[in-house]
C-alpha cells in the first residue's frame, strides 16, 4: 500500500496550542464547529485552509494582547488562590499552641485528673511515664527534693493536699493509706511512726494492710489517673537527659521552659579530666572551671539554706558575749553541711522591735544532747533581747578555700619549683619510677605542740615515699596522738622536701595543693 493513496506526500500536518482564557469561554458544542464532509481535500485547499486558521489565530491572539484579557485571568486565579484558607491540623497545633497553667511542665499533659501540684516549687507534673523509668511527679520530687503535693480541684478527689490523717506530715513518700474494716473508705496515714503505733489496733483500722501511695516509682491509679497511652504519644517526648537539664535550669531560673534549653551556651558541659596531661597549664586549665563550678554550687547551696520564722532563745556567754539558740526545721536534709565555726547572720523582721542583723559563728552544732544550734554573735548592740519570734538565719558562704584550690593551681602551673619533679609527673599521670628516699629515720617522731606518737604509728611503711597515703580510721585522725601530720613534719624538717601530706579518711581536702 503506498502514501499516495491517503493524499499527496507534500502536505503538512500543523498542531495549533489553543489559549488557557480561549478555551475557557469557547463554545465548542456549536453548529460552526459541526464536521460532515468526510472527503479528502485537496492540496490547494488545504493550504489556504490552513493559512486562514493561522491569521484568525494571530488576530485572537493580538486580541487578548491588547486588551489585557491575559493578565485579568492571571490576577483573578491569584485573587483565588489569596482567599483560600488552609487550616492547620490538630496535632500540628499541641506543641504551640497556649497550655493551660495546670499542664505538665515536662510533656504538657493537661487532665486534670493525670496531673499534681508540687507545692514547694509551684508547677503541675503528671502521673505518666514517658519516656523516663518513672513517672514525671516522681521524677520531679526526686531531683528538686520535693515532698508535699495537691490534686487538682477538677480531679476525681478535688483539690486535696496530701497529708497523714493523724499527725499532719505531708511527706508524699512516707504517705500510704489504710482500708477501713467497716467502711468502704480508705485512711492516709504516714509508715513512720503512725502506721506502727500499736494504739491503731484499737481503732477500725487495719495496720497491716497499709500500702504507700507510690508504688512502682508512680502514684496510685485511683488516686492520680494515668495518661493513656495515646495520650501519652500525642505529648511532647522528653528525655531523662533533658529533664535533668531542665532542673538544673529552673535552680536559676524556675520560669525557665524546655524550649530555653535550646538556646546557645545553656547546656555547655566542662572539659573532662584526662588520665594523663601534658603539662601544669593543661592540668590548670582543666581543673580550674571544675573548681569554679563547684564554688558556685556550693554557693547557690549555702544561700539556698536560708530560714524564716525562727524562733530564738537568748542568753549570755561566760565571756559576756551574746548567744542566740535556735532550731531550724531542715537539719535532716542531706545538703545542711554546718560546722563549728561557720558563720551565720541573724536577722529580725518582725514589728516588735526595729529591723535588726547582727553575724556570728557558730559554737554548738545538733548532737545527741540537743537539736539547738548555738551561735556567739561578734556585736550584740541593737539586738533584740526581749524578742523570740520572726527571726531569719542565713548563712555566710567563705570562699577561703576555693581561692586556695585555684591559687595552688596557678602556682603548680606557673612555679616549676612548687612541688618536686617526682610529684610532678605523678599528677599528670606520666609513668614514672618509684623513688624511695634513703634516709636515716629517727627513733621519735613527735611534732611541737603535738604528743609523741605509738610505735605503731611511728613506723609507718609508707613514710619513704615521696606521695605517701595513709588511711586513719574514723575519728582517731582527730586526736593529737594520731595525728598523720606528725611524722611528715619531723621528716620534712630534716630534708626539706615538698611533699603533700595525707588527708584523714572521711575529711575532704580543701586546701588545694600547697607546698609544706
Amino acid at each position: 500500500m503506498s502514501v499516495e493513496a491517503y493524499g499527496p506526500s507534500s502536505q503538512t500536518l500543523t498542531f495549533l496550542d489553543t489559549e488557557e482564557a480561549e478555551l475557557l469561554g469557547a463554545d465548542t458544542q456549536g453548529s460552526e464547529y459541526e464536521f460532515t464532509d468526510f472527503t479528502l481535500p485537496s492540496q490547494t485547499q488545504t493550504q489556504g485552509h490552513t493559512q486562514s486558521q493561522l491569521d484568525n489565530q494571530v488576530i485572537v491572539t493580538d486580541g487578548l494582547l491588547q486588551n489585557g484579557g491575559l493578565d485579568d485571568a492571571i490576577s483573578k486565579s491569584s485573587q483565588l488562590l489569596a482567599e483560600l484558607n488552609f487550616e492547620e491540623d490538630e496535632e500540628d497545633t499541641y506543641y504551640t499552641k497556649a497550655l493551660p497553667v495546670h499542664a505538665c511542665s515536662y510533656c504538657g499533659i493537661q487532665d486534670p485528673a493525670c496531673v499534681v501540684y508540687c507545692n514547694t516549687s509551684k508547677k503541675w507534673f503528671c502521673n505518666g511515664r514517658g519516656n523516663t523509668s518513672g513517672s514525671h511527679i516522681v521524677n520531679h520530687l526526686v531531683r528538686a527534693k520535693c515532698k508535699e503535693v495537691a490534686l487538682h480541684k477538677d480531679g476525681p478527689l478535688g483539690e486535696t493536699v496530701l497529708e497523714c490523717y493523724n499527725c499532719g506530715c505531708r511527706n508524699a513518700f512516707l504517705l500510704g493509706f489504710i482500708p477501713a474494716k467497716a467502711d468502704s473508705v480508705v485512711v492516709l496515714l504516714c509508715r513512720q511512726p503512725c502506721a506502727s503505733q500499736s494504739s491503731l489496733k484499737d481503732i477500725n483500722w487495719d495496720s497491716s494492710q497499709w500500702q504507700p501511695l507510690i508504688q512502682d516509682r508512680c502514684f496510685l491509679s485511683w488516686l492520680v489517673k494515668i495518661p493513656s497511652e495515646q495520650e501519652q504519644l500525642r505529648a511532647r517526648q522528653i528525655t531523662a537527659q533533658q529533664i535533668n537539664k531542665l532542673e538544673e535550669l529552673w535552680k536559676e531560673n524556675p520560669g525557665a521552659t524546655l524550649e530555653d534549653l535550646e538556646k546557645p551556651g545553656v547546656d555547655e558541659e566542662p572539659q573532662h579530666v584526662l588520665l594523663r596531661y601534658e603539662d601544669a597549664y593543661q592540668y590548670q586549665n582543666i581543673f580550674g572551671p571544675l573548681v569554679k563550678l563547684e564554688a558556685d554550687y556550693d554557693k547557690k547551696l549555702k544561700e539556698s539554706q536560708t530560714q524564716d520564722n525562727i524562733t530564738v532563745r537568748w542568753d549570755l556567754g561566760l565571756n559576756k558575749k551574746r548567744i542566740a539558740y535556735f532550731t531550724l526545721p531542715k537539719t535532716d536534709s542531706g545538703d545542711m553541711r554546718l560546722m563549728q565555726g561557720d558563720e551565720i547572720c541573724l536577722r529580725y523582721k518582725g514589728d516588735l522591735a526595729p529591723l535588726w542583723k547582727g553575724i556570728g559563728h557558730v559554737i554548738k552544732v545538733p548532737d545527741n544532747y540537743g537539736d539547738e544550734i548555738a551561735i556567739e554573735l561578734r556585736s550584740s548592740m541593737g539586738a533584740p533581747v526581749e524578742v523570740p519570734h520572726n527571726f531569719q538565719v542565713d548563712f555566710v558562704w567563705k570562699s577561703t578555700s576555693f581561692d586556695r584550690m585555684q591559687s595552688a593551681l596557678k602556682t603548680f602551673a606557673v612555679d616549676e619549683t612548687s612541688v618536686s619533679g617526682y610529684i610532678y609527673h605523678k599528677l599528670l599521670g606520666h609513668e614514672v619510677e618509684d623513688v624511695v628516699i634513703k634516709c636515716q629515720l629517727p627513733k621519735r617522731f613527735t611534732a611541737h605542740g603535738l604528743p609523741d606518737l605509738n610505735h605503731s604509728q611511728a613506723h609507718l611503711p609508707a613514710q619513704p615515699q615521696p606521695l605517701p597515703g595513709v588511711r586513719c580510721e574514723d575519728g582517731a585522725a582527730e586526736t593529737p596522738q594520731s595525728h598523720p601530720g606528725t611524722p611528715w613534719n619531723r621528716e620534712d624538717r630534716h630534708l626539706g622536701n615538698h611533699r603533700i601530706p595525707p588527708c584523714p579518711a572521711g575529711k575532704r581536702p580543701r586546701a588545694g595543693l600547697r607546698s609544706q
